[in-house]
């Protein structure tokens, strides 16, 4: 009887151990994570994102939407269906209820760029694999998808690799929350990057007949699969077409393969960025190297049954295939697609996103885990803090952007032309669209809008004399073509940035006068 009290106690003892243990590593992985993707936002009050002030001006139209001092609803409609890139937009008006627009946006781009490593954890939950893997996604947040500012697609493809983790959950065990889990996440990935949905469609089925041999099972697919398709054939119906662009004539492009680099990191001038992503990806292959060792010699292949080892087969062969399609696309597609741009460079993400899902399981043992998560922060950590740093020294480079806000009226029709584009270690100008924030902050008009593309869910009222005046393609990378009796009429704010003053620009217009002028923005107001 003493013996056996003691050896209760004893295994309690150990078990209790190991759930601190489990705390502790959790803990640590949620800090990294946190670190990682929430602290380059608290260093500067605009990241240099380049499409980020639009983001921000979208998600204020709707915040703002039936405010009448803002005149948003007078030039805007609302199309959420026919264009659904609208759930990044959604969260970010929840935040901004309760925050102001700039906080809100950052949360809605942290809510994005959480969305990689989360889905990844949900991949490697649903492989029978440690959720721990799921920070190998922090690897890509500050790729140069990010920089440029598409964030529904980083956040796509989190969802993308949450679909294949569900779809492994219920194909595994079908219950009720995780038919809802696979059901939720495919329309997520539909209202968040549309072009994403029917490659999360074909994941679901190509994983569904990969995973046969283990399951035995399809049923559990039909219905979150039946429903998706629904969605999808309303969509085609109804969509707009400016949506539905012709992809042309393919061919392989192998030359492609020297750019791979450039694509997933290139977003700041000089060698500190691909050095560290460099070390970043010989430690991920170490990483690899040392799991894959531990696992076998901890005997994890042992003892296994046939439908083991079809399990364990089929959950290394969906990443690898996954990752082969993306990089054929990367290979095949062309720069545009209709008004589409920067369309095969995104793929290239998207494999290497998908294809970290070969690691194998993490060691049981908390202890072994918490090396492997400590050399991932060390491998993610200096990347993470070298963007931080960039975004630092943007701050100081905005600050005379800041400082002549106040002097902008509310609700103006802003004409803004960006001449200058020095004061940034971005390769591409983050000042390109930074004056939209000055619509997300006070209302009003743009010369120029993303929404004058017309795929986006919020669309210019057509016609009608409360919309601007259209652009030239290019318009607002081109400030040199703007022509005062032209392009000046219909405004009545005037925002420029330029080292010397714009006088000459104005100078036919004795209405149009100087109201401030702050470093290399210059501010003129019609009287």
């Amino acid at each position: 009887m003493p013996t056996s009290i003691g050896d209760w106690a004893r295994g309690l003892s150990q078990r209790v151990r190991h759930r601190k243990g489990e705390a502790l590593v959790a803990a640590i992985a949620v800090s990294l994570a946190a670190y990682v993707v929430i602290y380059p936002f608290l260093v500067t009050a605009y990241p240099p994102i380049t499409d980020l002030p639009f983001h921000a001006a979208e998600t204020s139209i709707l915040r703002h939407y039936f405010d009448p001092a803002w005149h948003f609803r007078e030039q805007f409609s609302l199309h959420p269906f026919d264009a659904p890139y609208v759930s990044m937009y959604v969260i970010g008006v929840l935040f901004a209820l309760v925050m102001p627009i700039a906080a809100a946006t950052k949360a809605m781009s942290i809510v994005m760029l959480g969305l990689m490593p989360a889905g990844l954890a949900v991949m490697f939950h649903g492989m029978k694999k440690s959720p721990l893997w799921g920070l190998l996604g922090l690897e890509l947040v500050w790729c140069s998808l990010t920089h440029w500012g598409f964030l529904n697609f980083m956040g796509a493809i989190g969802l993308f690799a949450m679909v294949v983790g569900f779809t492994l959950l219920a194909l595994d065990h079908p219950t009720r929350g995780r038919l809802v889990g696979l059901t939720v996440s495919l329309l997520a990935v539909f209202f968040t990057h549309v072009y994403r949905f029917p490659f999360a469609l074909a994941a679901v089925v190509g994983t569904t007949l990969v995973m046969y041999p283990a399951t035995r099972r399809v049923r559990p697919v039909l219905l979150p699969l039946g429903i998706s398709f629904g969605v999808f054939g309303v969509w085609r119906v109804l969509r707009r077409a400016t949506l539905d662009s012709n992809i042309g004539p393919l061919e392989i492009h192998w030359e492609r393969k020297y750019e791979a680099a450039s694509h997933l990191f290139g977003s700041f001038i000089g060698p500190g960025e691909l050095v560290l992503a460099t070390q970043m990806m010989w430690a991920t292959v170490a990483l690899l190297a040392v799991s894959t060792f531990i696992f076998v010699v901890q005997g994890r292949t042992r003892r296994r049954g046939a439908r083991q080892w079809w399990w364990g087969i089929g959950v290394t062969v969906i990443p690898l295939c996954i990752a082969l399609v993306f990089l054929g696309c990367y290979l095949v597609l062309p720069m545009n697609i209709g008004v589409w741009w920067f369309v095969y460079p995104r793929e290239i993400v998207a494999a290497a996103f998908v294809a970290v899902g070969v690691f194998p399981d993490m060691p049981r043992q908390w202890w072994l885990k918490l090396p492997l998560v400590a050399a991932l922060g060390f491998a993610v950590g200096p990347l993470a803090l070298y963007v931080a740093n960039q975004w630092h020294d943007f701050d100081a480079a905005t600050a005379d952007f800041r400082a002549i806000e106040p002097s902008v009226p509310p609700s103006p029709k802003l004409m803004y032309l960006v001449f200058d584009h020095s004061g940034s270690t971005r390769t591409t100008t983050p000042f390109i669209h930074l004056p939209a924030w000055i619509q997300a902050k006070k209302g009003g008009w743009l010369s120029w809008h993303f929404v004058s593309w017309d795929l986006h869910p919020i669309r210019y009222r057509e016609p009608s004399p409360d919309v601007p005046p259209p652009r030239p393609t290019r318009w607002e990378w081109t400030p040199e073509l703007f022509d005062l009796k032209r392009d000046g009429p219909w405004f009545d704010t005037f925002l420029v940035r330029m080292r010397s003053a714009p006088t000459q620009l104005f100078s036919g217009d004795p209405s149009i006068q100087l109201v401030d002028h702050q470093g290399t923005w210059w501010l003129y107001r019609r009287k």
